[in-house]
Parts: C-alpha cells; sequence; structure tokens
C-alpha cells in the first residue's frame, strides 16, 4: 500500500511537550482529506547497537491518500497545532511517500511502541540506495518477532505555507509493535544480526542515522482507512 504521510518533530518550547490529546483530536478531525493520525513521545526501549541521543520530544504522522490533500491540510488547521501542543513549542515537518510491506503479524492497536529511523545526508547514488533498501533490507525487517507493520518512507515535493522549517531526510523507517518490552525484544533478536549484516552491504552515502523509541497513540482514524494502519 503507497499514500503519503506528513512528519511533524516538536521543537520544546519553556513549557515543554504538553499535548492537548482532545483538542488536537478536533483540529486534526477537521482537515478534510486526513486518513489517519498518530501521535508520538518518547520511550525507554534500548537498542542493542545504537544510542544516539535524547528523542524527539514529540512527533506527529499525519496519513493522506492523495499529496494534494496533504497539501491542503497543511495550509488549514495545521496552522493552529504547535499552541494545543505545549506553550511555544514549534515544529518542523516533511512530507514522505509512505510504502507498507506484508508483516506475518500484522495487527493495529490504539496505541503501541515504534522504532523510529530517519537517514540525512545524501546517497551518492538515490535509486541504487533505495532500490537496495526496498529489495533487500526491508524484508529482513518483517522477521522482527511481533511486528506490527513496516513502513519506509521517502521524500517528495510538496507545496505549502506553512512557515516552519523543513527537515529534508532521505528516508524514513517506521516499525511498530504492541508495546516497549515487545520492540526492545525484537531489537535483541537475531534479526538484528541479520540487518547488522546487510547494513554492511549499504550502497555508499554521505551523512548519517538516527535511531529512537517513541510511544505511539492513534489521535485519529477515518471509516475504511488504509489496512496497514496502527
Amino acid at each position: 500500500m503507497t499514500g503519503f504521510c506528513h512528519f511533524l518533530t516538536a521543537m520544546a518550547g519553556e513549557g515543554g511537550w504538553a499535548m492537548d490529546v482532545k483538542r488536537v483530536a478536533r483540529l486534526l478531525g477537521a482537515i478534510e482529506g486526513l486518513i489517519y493520525a498518530v501521535a508520538m513521545e518518547p520511550a525507554g526501549a534500548r537498542d542493542l547497537y545504537y544510542d544516539d541521543g535524547p528523542a524527539p520530544v514529540g512527533m506527529l504522522q499525519l496519513y493522506y491518500d492523495r499529496l494534494e490533500d496533504l497539501e491542503a491540510g497543511a495550509n488549514g488547521a495545521l496552522v493552529r497545532l504547535p499552541e494545543a501542543l505545549g506553550h511555544g513549542v514549534s515544529l518542523r515537518h516533511q512530507a514522505m511517500v509512505c510504502r507498507s510491506f506484508v508483516v506475518p503479524e500484522a495487527g493495529r492497536t490504539a496505541t503501541g511502541c515504534a522504532y523510529m529511523v530517519h537517514y540525512w545526508g545524501q546517497p551518492r547514488d538515490t535509486n541504487t540506495w533505495h532500490r537496495h533498501y526496498l529489495a533487500d533490507h526491508a524484508p529482513v525487517m518483517t522477521r522482527f518477532p511481533g511486528l506490527r507493520s513496516l513502513e519506509i518512507y521517502t521524500p517528495v515535493e510538496w507545496i505549502d505555507d506553512l512557515d516552519w522549517p523543513r527537515e529534508a531526510h532521505f528516508q524514513r523507517n517506521r516499525i511498530l509493535f504492541d508495546d516497549e518490552a515487545a520492540l526492545e525484544h525484537a531489537l535483541h533478536s537475531p534479526v538484528r544480526e541479520e540487518m547488522k549484516a546487510d547494513r554492511a552491504q549499504f550502497p555508499s552515502f554521505d551523512g548519517g542515522s538516527g535511531h529512537f523509541a517513541m510511544k505511539t497513540m492513534t489521535l485519529y482514524s477515518r471509516q475504511g482507512a488504509f489496512d496497514h494502519a496502527v
């Protein structure tokens, strides 16, 4: 399944992240074309290999079927969103194509725990990078025990009137589990060694990556939203 995802990453203000869940849900529910929305906060699950420092104080993922709907949403209710996330909170954002993958234990849950990965910089050959990642690395990721969904995101050009800073990651991933214990179990499973071995085969890129465990909560779900959602 392919769609579009609008990532909103919070930068904490003097009052910190203090999301008004009901208010945010109302704002998002007024966006025509929005099919799914997830909020995230830092989780305590630990990876076997990576410790990339503090996670973002908060994130939102907004899903759409069409890029036009994503752009329209960015020019509407989202303008008022930061004030519902905490005093002084500001946002940076990025629109991306979302590709979901079939996983053996797929499932939905109102809350969960995700491992969010982003790659910054630039591959030497973007097409070669994504072709390898989608064809070779993603199938390894689907073997994580307890995995509920796998999504991989690639950049898209989008237009809006928001004055928020834009992020420019050349790829993001999300693997989703029922809770922190399930995520940590997966990150310490033999699949992690398979991923490490395949990482050694990655096409060259200039840059780096970030890996963060995040608790997830569904804020909005449209009737009939796509099946791979949380």
